[in-house]
């Protein structure tokens, strides 16, 4: 089954919780026994799983990020500003897909594991694209 999730971020950079959205996909999907895979669209956002048990967890993840590329002056686009720029590097860092283990018509996740999605270069109407797949040997 294939289904695109609409994010829609509301700041130029930050990270979202999509993981009941996630949830409910593979839900309606009615497989009990697969993958899920995830896959972002999209050159300046990105999608990782990580902890949302402490708030200051994601506000660190996007600190560190923008410390690791910041927005300089200098990059070598043509088309882009210096933080579209940054956003592509940001993204390609963090990543656009991840594949999760379905099980008893949920996804696996460890006992702080969040589904995040990235915005690099909002705010943005996004999409995550979801492939839930049946386990053959189920």
């Amino acid at each position: 089954m294939f289904r695109k999730v609409k994010v829609e971020t509301t700041l130029r950079e930050g990270l979202i919780n999509i993981t009941d959205a996630i949830q409910e996909v593979v839900r309606k999907s009615g497989v009990e026994e697969g993958i899920c895979v995830l896959y972002v669209p999209h050159t300046t956002a990105a999608i990782t799983l990580n902890s949302c048990l402490d708030p200051a967890t994601l506000q660190d993840l996007t600190e560190e990020i923008h410390r690791l590329v910041p927005t300089r002056v200098d990059f070598h686009h043509i088309y882009d500003t210096p933080a579209d720029a940054a956003g592509h590097i940001k993204a390609t860092l963090v990543g656009h897909s991840i594949t999760l283990i379905v099980t008893q018509g949920k996804i696996a996740l460890g006992g702080s594991q969040s589904i995040l999605f990235f915005e690099f270069d909002g705010p943005r109407q996004r999409e995550v694209w979801v492939r839930v797949l049946r386990d053959s040997d189920s």
